[in-house]
Formats: structure tokens, C-alpha cells, sequence
């Protein structure tokens, strides 16, 4: 195990932390971004919407109930590197299919760095914004790390949603209404919310044609959550576009929730630190009520696009920022939200969202 071995990492303004590895011995660069929720280290790490970023953890103590492969959001780690302050080199937990979150990292080729001011760290993000970082455990020399983080790629324009979809269509569940569901990088906890709501859910690949999905013949379209700038998604939102002007009821979370905003005309842009955790308050403008999501983007809607689009209804609204959170289209079975209403993760506020699907399916 790694306990003594040192670590840095480097943000691209030259703020640098040193601290000790965990996870894989190694180098890794990606956007740092930094998520506040206070469990659900294992959700975290293998949601595809984190692809290639390094996830700064607000909980001081992470890895203290260890991994379960059952607590999974997709096959593997999909982040590039971890930063933590506690790392728990042991576990407590009940049960079998448990392991020690560094062995897991490890399985995964994650980097860490644990043991520096995380604090310090999310302040700065804060204030400075989400930047480009590189973690290192391998004694790489200061100069060559700086030459590696210059040459990362800048997520502004940045399209990961063909890194994480599937390759080829698959089927879940043995229900009788069909959900054609387009993978931008999606969780596996909204399938099993659909299917646990009579679906049968077909999974495609990210450019499927329209030809394919209707020769599928499906009840209803779920555009899924994933990671990077909507915005290179070109094939995606032209086919997002038919599919409203068809009138399938659509279903969008997340980067579908934006893919469907720019099929409509809107734009997206990328946020100043973005919002990660699951205590973010959103309120329903259309039953006044408010609920506690789970959130994980760097991009969103413009607002001001939202308000002045005569054929877009501004359904939910972030309450500590007034970002959009939710829209649908009007005179179409259409809508979307920008957080994970599959909120695993978190409470179950935000539920609803898959019943009011299956009706509009059902209407």
C-alpha cells in the first residue's frame, strides 16, 4: 500500500500541494472539480460524468466503508485522479463483496493524493474557478509535470460522451412499455428506474440514427446523463431535434437535459466551478414545491435564453444560484432537468420525475 509514498499536485494558476499517494502510483491531469456530498465516494467515482476529471472529495474522511461492487454507476472508475484529505486505510462495513477503496482505486488506475488541506483546495476553486490540475506520485521533476498539464485538453469544447457510451445496443428489463434510451454516458441507477416502472429499456449508442430508433418503435426517448461540453454533440442535437418534432415523449437528465436545450435553439455555457453534491435545493416553479438533489455538471442553460424562448417553459430553478434546473417544451411531450432524479446518492426528492415520464408516455 502506498502510505508514505510523496505526492503533489499542480493546478494550471502554479497553486501546488504536496501530500502522500493513494490509489495507483503514477501521473495523471484532467479538470479538477470538487464534489460536497458526504457519502457515495463509490457512486462518485464510477458516474460516467465525471469522465477524466480529478475529483476533489469536501468530506474529510473518505474510503471508511470501503467498496461494494454492488455501488456501482458503470463498469469501472471513470475518474482520472482523486484528492482527499483523511484516506482510510481500513474499513468498516457489514457484509460480503466488500474492499479496501485503495485496492479499488488501484484495479481502476486511479492517482491520488491524500492528506493536503482539501479546504484550502475547494476555497481556491471557488474563487479562482475549475482549472486543469495534475496529480503525481512517480517522481516526475516540476518542469516536465508543467509541460504535461499544459498539454490537457481544456474541457470548454471538450466532447467525452463517445469515451463512455456503449458500442453496441443492449436490452434491460422485461417491461411492456419501450424506452428507446440514448447513452451519453448514462448511470445505471436510471435504468433500473425505469425498469423498476414497467420499462423495457433499449440502450444506444450515442449517434445512433433516427432511422434505428424508429424502426425500435419506442413509447418513449431517454436522453441519459454524461460528461464534457454539450455543445460538440452536433449529430446528437440534430437528432434530438427530429425526435421532438416527431413528438416522442422525451425524458432528458443532465447532458441530455442540455442536448435537448441546444435542439431547440438554446445555448450552453460553462459554469464557474460547476455543481457536484447532493444537497443542492431546487425549486419546482410549477407545484411550488422544493426539492434536495444530487448534482454533477460543470455546464448549463443559459437562463437568458430560457426567458426569452416563447416555446421553452422554465420548469425548475436552482434556488442558491437561479441557474435552470428543468425545462420542457411547449405544445411538445418534451422536458428535462438539469440534476439526477435517479439520486443515488441522496434522497429520493426528485423521484417523481420518472412517474411523470411513464404518464406522459401513458397520455
Amino acid at each position: 500500500m502506498s502510505n508514505n509514498i510523496n505526492a503533489v499536485l499542480i493546478l494550471s494558476d502554479g497553486t501546488t500541494f504536496h501530500g502522500k499517494s493513494c490509489g495507483k502510483i503514477g501521473t495523471a491531469t484532467g479538470e479538477i472539480a470538487f464534489n460536497t456530498g458526504m457519502t457515495g465516494y463509490q457512486e462518485i467515482f464510477t458516474d460516467p460524468s465525471y469522465h477524466g476529471q480529478i475529483i476533489t472529495m469536501a468530506n474529510s474522511h473518505i474510503g471508511n466503508y470501503g467498496t461494494n461492487k454492488f455501488e456501482v454507476e458503470s463498469n469501472s472508475s471513470q475518474i482520472k485522479g482523486l484528492v482527499v484529505k483523511k484516506f482510510a486505510h481500513h474499513f468498516s462495513r457489514y457484509g460480503d463483496n466488500n474492499q479496501l477503496l485503495n485496492d479499488f482505486l488501484v484495479s481502476d488506475n486511479v492517482v491520488g493524493i491524500r492528506d493536503i488541506d482539501t479546504r484550502a483546495l475547494i476555497s481556491h476553486i471557488r474563487e479562482n474557478g475549475a482549472q486543469n490540475a495534475i496529480i503525481s506520485s512517480d517522481n516526475k521533476p516540476t518542469k516536465e509535470l508543467n509541460e504535461m498539464l499544459l498539454k490537457a485538453p481544456n474541457m470548454k469544447g471538450l466532447e467525452l460522451a463517445s469515451k463512455v457510451s456503449v458500442q453496441e445496443p443492449y436490452e434491460v428489463g422485461e417491461g411492456l412499455i419501450k424506452v428507446a434510451l440514448i447513452d451519453f454516458g448514462v448511470k445505471k441507477n436510471i435504468i433500473r428506474c425505469l425498469n423498476e416502472r414497467g420499462c423495457h429499456v433499449k440502450v444506444f449508442p450515442y449517434n445512433i440514427s433516427i432511422e434505428e430508433i424508429k424502426n425500435y418503435k419506442p413509447d418513449g426517448i431517454m436522453l441519459s446523463n454524461g460528461p464534457g461540453d454539450p455543445e460538440p454533440l452536433k449529430q446528437s442535437i440534430d437528432l434530438v431535434k427530429e425526435l421532438v418534432n416527431i413528438n416522442f415523449p422525451i425524458f432528458g437528465i443532465c447532458l441530455g437535459h442540455q442536448i435537448l436545450a441546444l435542439s431547440q435553439g438554446l445555448k450552453t455555457e460553462k459554469m464557474h466551478n460547476g455543481h457536484r453534491g447532493i444537497n443542492h435545493p431546487v425549486k419546482n416553479l410549477i407545484t411550488n414545491k422544493c426539492e434536495i438533489t444530487s448534482q454533477n455538471h460543470g455546464f448549463v442553460v443559459k437562463r437568458e435564453d430560457v426567458d426569452n424562448h416563447s416555446g421553452i417553459e422554465l420548469t425548475h430553478e436552482h434556488l442558491n444560484d437561479h441557474t435552470v434546473a428543468g425545462i420542457s417544451i411547449v405544445g411538445k411531450n418534451a422536458f428535462s432537468v438539469q440534476y439526477h432524479p435517479e439520486s443515488s446518492p441522496g434522497p429520493n426528492d426528485s423521484r417523481y420525475l420518472f412517474d411523470q415520464f411513464i404518464e406522459n408516455i401513458k397520455k
